[in-house]
């Protein structure tokens, strides 16, 4: 078995905006990276198995680090984001009063992307990029 540390030269992020209630920071950063794992197949590593055989789903193949900012931060961070044609995922404040699939992507489409009312993003690409379309926002703690 090879123990030399893994090092990764891409990065998963999720940012979220700092005034959101614990219940929310936990629901956004999960529907955030769901959307990362269903499009970007080479984010998701192999399956994990038990001592005694038994399967589980496979995960991320990289740490996902989780920063806060204002929504300053936000806007500035989805708009580097965008300009570097990053892989992203968004959830907006909207979308605490939806219920389904559906409604959430209605009430993204209503909003023009200058407007939407960012709580979080998620982004994924090279280590560089991904730092700095988030300068400026904060490690989660």
């Amino acid at each position: 078995m090879n123990s030399e540390p893994i090092r990764f030269d891409t990065k998963i992020a999720v940012l979220l905006r700092e005034d959101l209630e614990t219940w929310q920071r936990l629901n956004v950063t999960a529907f955030l990276v769901s959307g990362l794992g269903t499009e970007l197949p080479e984010v998701i590593g192999e399956p994990y198995e038990d001592a005694d055989g038994v399967p589980c789903l496979p995960m991320f193949r990289q740490p996902v680090l989780v920063f806060e900012g204002a929504e300053e931060t936000l806007k500035t961070a989805h708009a580097r984001v965008l300009s570097r044609s990053l892989p992203r995922a968004v959830f907006t404040s909207d979308l605490f009063t939806t219920g389904n699939d559906r409604d959430n992507r209605a009430a993204v489409r209503a909003v023009p992307t200058g407007e939407l009312d960012l709580v979080g993003l998620a982004v994924y690409g090279p280590r560089n990029a991904v730092d700095k379309a988030l300068k400026g926002a904060r490690m989660h703690s």
